[in-house]
């Protein structure tokens, strides 16, 4: 019988993140406390750039952009945001979205999976995901329950379970 096998990558929906832009715009045009404040938020690849008037105002740009996020079922792990700095009148936030799962993480994942995982499943890291394979998809359900139950640094999914 040939190994069962899943994948574990670290990505985001680009549709859902449009969607999240789009609803901050929408509520940042719409609200009365971000009126005259210059509030807004751009969107170039996987950058997320954030700016008004005064550095409370910025963080409050970005408080409504991490509830669009939440809402649209993006993890707050897969955005990293910066601090906010000045750039001539106003303040801005410049922000990532993490795509990808880096070597370190993926070694971190692999160890926790050779550690505590049942001794039949297999890890191997392949670019920016992991494979893991096991003879007993039994085991394989249990590692995913067992990364599932633990605080990974990013936020991760399951896929090709096959």
């Amino acid at each position: 019988m040939a190994d069962s096998s899943f994948d574990i990558v670290s990505k985001v929906d680009p549709m859902e993140l449009d969607n999240a832009v789009n609803q901050t715009e929408k509520e940042l045009a719409s609200r009365f406390d971000f009126k005259g404040v210059g509030a807004s938020i751009e969107k170039k690849a996987l950058a997320i750039n954030l700016a008004a008037a005064s550095e409370e105002r910025v963080k409050a740009v970005l408080d409504v952009f991490e509830s669009k996020l939440i809402k649209r079922g993006i993890s707050l792990k897969s955005l990293d945001a910066g601090k906010p700095f000045a750039s001539g009148k106003e303040y801005r936030i410049e922000s990532t979205v993490k795509s990808g799962i880096a070597s370190e993480h993926a070694k971190e994942i692999a160890k926790i999976i050779r550690e505590e995982a049942p001794k039949t499943v297999k890890s191997q890291i392949q670019g920016d995901e992991l494979r893991v394979s096991s003879k007993n998809r039994d085991d394989l359900q249990a590692t995913i329950a067992l990364l599932k139950g633990k605080d990974l640094p990013i936020d991760v999914q399951f896929i090709n379970f096959r």
